[in-house]
Order: C-alpha cells, then structure tokens, then sequence
C-alpha cells in the first residue's frame, strides 16, 4: 500500500526465471503476506461499518507495515513472482478503494471524493483494457504524480480513521487533506489519460 509500485515485478531484462529460482514460484511467504492484507480489505470495511474506526486504523496501518514487509522479503529472499506482480497492487487498490467508499458511507470523508478516487481509477482500467482489446498494450510506468496521489490517499484515510477512532480534533485536517487527494487523483488521473491517447495515437 505504498506510493511505489512493482516491488513483485520481475526485475528488468528477465523474461522468464530460471528453474529452481524463486521467481518461479507462487507460493512464496511475500505472497501470503499480501493475501493477508487482501484479506484485511473486509476487516476493515466491517469495523468501520460498526463504528470501530479505532481498531480499523490499527488494520488498515497493519496492512501498511505488511506492504512494506513483503516488497522486502521478496528481495531478500529472492521471491519475485508474476502471481506476486498482480496481487501487491490488487490489495492496495482494493484496500484504498474499500475504505474511502465506506467513510463516504459514514460520513467520514465526503462523497465526492470516493466517487472520484473509484472514478479515476476505473477509467484508467477501462483506458487499458480497451487499448488491450484494440492489440496495443500500453507499458504502465508508475508516473511521479500517481506515486504521489497514492501517498496522500493512504495518508487521508489513515489520517480519517485515527482522528475519528480517537474522537480528536478532525478539522481542518480531513478537509485540506482532502482537497489535496482530489488535485492530485484529478491531475494523476489526466496523466494516466494523455499517456493511454498518446500510446494509442502511435503508429
């Protein structure tokens, strides 16, 4: 759940691993450890449901250390895999998603701001999957601002859940942290946009 993605990824130049290496296998302990923070996404949603935003905050910051935790077995380990490649942004993606639509729920953070995190995010998904159908598959680079509108949404919603679990002061805090996430989800989002138009532009 870092702004830093393709810590899973095969390392640049390999193809394929090697029989025997550790890239070559799926059930590696980097990939249980991010089915564990899959797993943390209805944890989360069914605490703050129930008004256990507290308890949510110490899963959702969990999930954080998990992240961090895997991305380092894996390259300690040499455990990389193409399983692993798709599952670490899975359960980032799902894990932020989940827990901005259900604040929104709440009224915790504002309902605009959920719809635009799942509407950017959907439209970058559609961007790639129609470029996909059209036998053009884009190359996803993570850009900075992307790596950056990451950061701020884990902050915000870890920031909403301890403030609110904790019953402390939540403005102006949640509010300027929220007109941070939309500027940088809107401008990420446009980014992500030029860059599928340019790839599929290309002869």
């Amino acid at each position: 759940m870092r702004a830093v993605r393709g810590k899973s990824a095969l390392p640049a130049g390999s193809d394929a691993p090697p029989p025997g290496d550790g890239r070559s296998r799926a059930l590696t302990l980097p990939n249980a450890i991010t089915l564990a923070r899959l797993c943390a996404v209805p944890a989360t949603v069914w605490l703050i449901l129930h008004g256990r935003l507290d308890a949510a905050f110490f899963v959702f910051a969990g999930a954080g250390i998990s992240d961090a935790l895997d991305g380092w077995l894996a390259r300690r380990l040499n455990a990389y895999s193409a399983l692993g490649a798709m599952l670490d942004p899975l359960a980032d993606k799902a894990l932020l998603v989940c827990t901005y639509v259900t604040l929104a729920l709440i009224g915790v953070l504002p309902d605009w701001l959920a719809m635009l995190v799942v509407f950017r995010d959907a439209l970058i998904m559609g961007g790639v999957m129609l470029l996909n159908l059209l036998g053009a598959p884009p190359r996803m680079q993570p850009l900075f601002i992307s790596k950056l509108n990451t950061l701020t949404q884990i902050l915000l919603a870890g920031l909403a859940l301890l403030l609110t679990g904790f019953a402390l002061r939540t403005e102006p805090w949640l509010t300027l942290m929220a007109w941070v996430v939309a500027a940088t989800t809107v401008v990420s989002g446009l980014a992500y946009m030029a860059r599928l138009l340019r790839r599929e532009a290309a002869p």
